[in-house]
């Protein structure tokens, strides 16, 4: 790609994660523009309709939503993230999707305001990582040795798991050992790693600790529960 390509980002975001794991997989060089989400400058929200990040500008055309931005890439660099037959690209974009409802749920654990709040939520992220247990094969990821679209999506769930874990046993992937296979080998991938700051993990604590949830109040009592 001749043309400039910046990510306008923010150092939390796990959807822009997604984008810089998928660049970074490309091998393409990329300057990355954070913002503060809570003061948007107006040059961003005059390329951003839904005043949200990823933006991902190349030359002077900009394209914003995460699975926009990681299908447009992987249509133009190589090698391609996407299974090579049809059938098989509808069902990674559905997986696709549930990452992005995993990722809706994630936010609805964190932000719970009462211990029962929290368990019900803790409860939905089980399921739904259950569900993506039964179909994963020897991996070691999504696809089995190819790394696709499916694992950017996913890597950055994995990272709040990361921070949940630090906190208590919540037991999300108590049913899942497949997926927590996957989780490591996401891990110890560069791209996935390359995705975020160092200082990612403190900064992520913080925001959780910030909420005034019942995860808040895990954290400043540090005690193990659902175990």
């Amino acid at each position: 790609m001749s043309q400039p390509i910046v990510l306008v980002s923010h150092l939390l975001c796990p959807y822009v994660q997604r984008a810089a794991i998928v660049l970074l997989e490309k091998g393409v060089p990329f300057e990355r523009r954070n913002i503060d989400l809570a003061n948007k400058p107006d040059w961003f929200l005059a390329i951003s309709p839904l005043g949200k990040v990823p933006i991902l500008q190349v030359g002077k055309t900009a394209i914003f939503e995460s699975a926009v931005i990681c299908e447009y890439l992987d249509e133009t660099l190589p090698p391609p993230l996407h299974p090579p037959h049809p059938l098989q690209r509808a069902q990674h974009r559905g997986w696709m999707e549930l990452g992005s409802a995993i990722l809706a749920d994630i936010a609805s654990f964190y932000s719970a305001k009462d211990e029962a709040t929290l368990e019900q939520k803790a409860l939905q992220l089980q399921h739904k990582f259950a569900q993506i247990n039964a179909v994963l094969g020897e991996g070691p990821y999504f696809a089995g040795k190819q790394f696709t679209l499916v694992d950017a999506v996913f890597a950055p769930i994995f990272r709040y798991l990361d921070a949940f874990d630090a906190i208590a046993d919540f037991g999300l992937l108590a049913q899942s050992p497949a997926v927590q296979a996957w989780r490591q080998a996401l891990a110890q991938r560069p791209s996935v790693q390359r995705a975020v700051v160092i200082e990612y993990p403190q900064l992520l604590n913080a925001f959780l600790s910030s909420r005034n949830s019942a995860l808040s109040l895990h954290m400043q009592e540090h005690t193990p529960r659902f175990s």
